[in-house]
């Protein structure tokens, strides 16, 4: 069963996975810091959820451990964001995920059954199945693991900077140069079409260019 969205009835795949991210603590940093910077030492787990469709980041959390209720929180979120919480739709959406213990939990399953989702889990060791929300994770590492943070707020800020960049600014090849925001909210064939006519109203200005030009060369040898 797939995530139906409100606006055009589209069917829509949920992805949800963990990864992690940690503070580093820097070199020649003084004494009297230490304890202070190493409290922040603890790992991260950023928990994500994608939608399969158009690769729209909807919900994301930085959470402190990996935990069911931290998985349950972070679809709490994209229910609420998809409106999903409020209105009654024909299938609700299904979940893809790794085989995580958060996500292998009886509290996990108990609290699918409770929102009627379905969960589907990759095979171990394939990465592949969850490949969408894996290269996701290497385009926020690449951007992400450039900089030290020193506080979690400083990494939570940083991430949210690139989850609207990544939603609204970046174009994605496999959206036809669309960005998934614009795939989201159902705008996408839209701009294609409007792209589609600038094309053709620019190849008829350079036709029309190119033959008054030979034109104006032939009176010219005339």
């Amino acid at each position: 069963m797939l995530l139906t969205d409100i606006t055009n009835h589209s069917a829509r795949l949920l992805v949800l996975i963990h990864i992690f991210a940690c503070t580093i603590l820097p070199k020649n940093i003084p004494l009297l810091n230490i304890i202070r910077y190493l409290y922040f030492l603890n790992k991260l787990y950023l928990s994500t959820v994608l939608d399969d469709f158009s690769r729209f980041i909807i919900a994301w959390r930085l959470c402190t451990t990996m935990s069911a209720r931290d998985v349950s929180d972070t679809l709490d979120d994209a229910l609420r964001f998809t409106r999903l919480d409020q209105v009654k739709v024909k299938h609700k959406p299904r979940l893809l995920s790794d085989n995580g213990p958060s996500y292998i939990s009886s509290e996990l399953a108990h609290y699918l059954e409770d929102q009627n989702m379905t969960h589907t889990r990759g095979k171990p060791y394939h990465p592949q199945t969850q490949g969408k929300i894996e290269r996701w994770h290497r385009s926020l590492k690449n951007q992400i693991l450039l900089e030290n943070y020193y506080f979690p707020d400083e990494l939570q800020d940083r991430i949210r900077q690139f989850v609207d960049y990544y939603n609204h600014e970046r174009y994605h090849e496999s959206l036809n140069n669309l960005t998934p925001a614009d795939v989201f909210n159902g705008r996408g064939q839209s701009i294609l079409d409007e792209r589609k006519k600038i094309k053709h109203q620019t190849l008829a200005m350079r036709r029309r260019m190119y033959y008054d030009n030979h034109a104006k060369f032939s009176n010219m040898m005339s």
